[in-house]
């Protein structure tokens, strides 16, 4: 039952109940080329009709939801008229709040489970009628509500999925996001298209043009500066400022002295060959480690940071007629790692959590609802060079954040060394583009080794290289033996000061990609 096609560019609402999930359903709309954005539980029907949305998506969750303090949603939302699938924990909410049964069954389903389509589907449609799915639930609906009918069950639910297509409510026991769901984009697509009615319009091309009008519309003929730091991110986001107003943007690179091995004249070198752009370079290493010095905090360091950014651009900005916008680089997982209402934090990104309240300037961040991988297919869009659009993400804090514990001069020349052997090997060995990130991190312990016949006292250095696609979940990468064989040699014997190597094998969650 097909609704009529929506115009191109709406937003597809992802409700967070709590799902570890929730970021990849959100990354599966945007990969049908659909606009999504991931908004509180504590949203009201009236918010939704407000934004105009095509259709709601109720994600995942951990909670029971017949417990004390399970998360509800304002059922309005199904009286709006407007398409909703609930997936898991929101498929179960949909059938509680409909008049339907929720219960544990006695049968948890975690892992691939075995799906059973009965009668006709506007999601299931034709497709095999026993396929492989994900399940992760301990509770199922057992008795759908009334008006809906059952379309599959599995061993462990009895309403594995169930339709009410008169009022466009769907609901589904399994993750249709999660790669393990074989036929899962396609049920997905189904919603999308043939029930919301909308069409593959977000598209690069039309971020852009989004962006660029968006940048137009609040800078007006204001002067711009844009914190550059090298990498993609603050690159993209100044390209597409300067699409927008042209020479009323100026970039402000800011050497604080916390950047590895080259890196500032590589930067410099890069953008003026590549950009034509005016670019100003503030050499500020000594202030910064001053505003550091005897910090050790994780957050504490980051505020710091953040802060002193801030206010060399306000002394830089003062030179150009008083430039009121700041444009920076910032992330969606930037602003969800750094906590919102419904997300805990994490760590507060320099750029995000780390921003004075007394700051002159007003924001531009083009980028903010996008994930990196949507941000490197921009910056190929807008023709920036494969050597920025394909670097590695380095955080705005820079090495501050490597080293666990106070930030010194001797400890940032020790980390800089090793972690310029990491990369080095990992391109030598040709898995830089593989690999998400690489680097060394250098705890602030020493420990005891032997060289030479003699006994050292000196300090340890952990490598770490994860997989990932868009830096929410992260892999440790499986590097071969003989990569980091070498690794570990070349620190050891071309870095005094460091006399043992590890290596990180720890997943995101539990741990964090950088170690602060």
């Amino acid at each position: 039952m097909s609704a009529p096609p929506r115009p191109t560019g709406e937003s597809i609402l992802v409700v967070d109940l709590g799902a570890q999930y929730a970021q990849l359903i959100a990354r599966r709309v945007r990969e049908a080329h659909v606009h999504s954005t991931i908004v509180s539980k504590e949203i009201t029907a009236a918010e939704i009709r407000r934004k105009g949305a095509a259709g709601v998506i109720l994600s995942g969750g951990p909670a029971s939801v017949y417990a004390d303090d399970a998360y509800r949603i304002d059922p309005g939302i199904f009286e709006l008229d407007i398409p909703v699938l609930g997936i898991c924990y929101g498929h179960q909410l949909m059938a509680d709040l409909g008049g339907g049964r929720v219960a544990s069954t006695g049968t948890a389903e975690y892992g691939k489970t075995q799906l059973r389509s009965v009668g006709s589907s506007v999601l299931l449609g034709d497709l095999p009628a026993l396929q492989d799915v994900w399940m992760s639930h301990g509770d199922a609906v057992e008795e759908a509500p009334p008006g809906f009918r059952i379309t599959a069950v599995s061993p462990g639910s009895p309403v594995a999925a169930m339709e009410h297509p008169e009022r466009r409510l769907y609901g589904l026991q399994f993750h249709p996001e999660v790669a393990h769901t074989v036929r899962g984009s396609e049920i997905l697509k189904r919603f999308l298209f043939d029930v919301c009615g909308v069409r593959p319009g977000w598209t690069h091309h039309s971020i852009i043009e989004a962006a660029v009008a968006a940048v137009r519309s609040q800078v007006g003929s204001e002067r711009v500066v844009c914190g550059l730091s090298g990498g993609v991110d603050s690159a993209v986001a100044a390209a597409l400022v300067h699409a927008a107003v042209g020479d009323q943007l100026t970039c402000i690179f800011v050497d604080h002295g916390l950047l590895r091995a080259g890196e500032a004249e590589q930067v410099e070198a890069t953008f003026r060959r590549h950009f034509g752009l005016p670019l100003i370079h503030v050499k500020a290493a000594d202030r910064f480690l001053e505003k550091l010095a005897g910090v050790t905090d994780p957050e504490a360091k980051r505020m710091v940071i953040g802060e002193t950014f801030i206010r060399v651009f306000e002394e830089v900005a003062a030179d150009l007629s008083a430039a009121r916008f700041l444009v920076q680089g910032t992330l969606y997982p930037d602003i969800i790692e750094s906590g919102t209402r419904d997300a805990a934090r994490i760590k507060s990104h320099h750029n995000v959590g780390g921003l004075p309240a007394d700051m002159q300037f007003e924001l531009v961040e083009p980028l903010r609802d996008l994930f990196k991988d949507e941000v490197r297919a921009i910056g190929e869009e807008l023709g920036l060079p494969e050597e920025i659009v394909w670097r590695q993400p380095f955080p705005g804090p820079g090495l501050a954040v490597r080293i666990i514990g106070e930030v010194t001069f001797e400890r940032l020349d020790l980390l800089r060394r090793a972690d310029a052997i990491v990369l080095d090997e990992i391109r030598r060995a040709g898995l830089y583009r593989q690999i998400w990130q690489s680097f060394a991190v250098l705890p602030a312990v020493r420990t005891v080794g032997v060289q030479g016949d003699g006994r050292t006292y000196a300090y340890p250095v952990v490598v770490r290289a994860v997989v990932s696609e868009d830096a929410m979940t992260a892999d440790w990468a499986r590097l071969p033996h003989e990569v980091l064989e070498r690794i570990s040699s070349r620190i050891i014997n071309e870095v005094p000061g460091i006399n043992r190597v590890a290596y990180d094998i720890s997943s995101k969650p539990p741990a964090t990609i950088e170690w602060e």
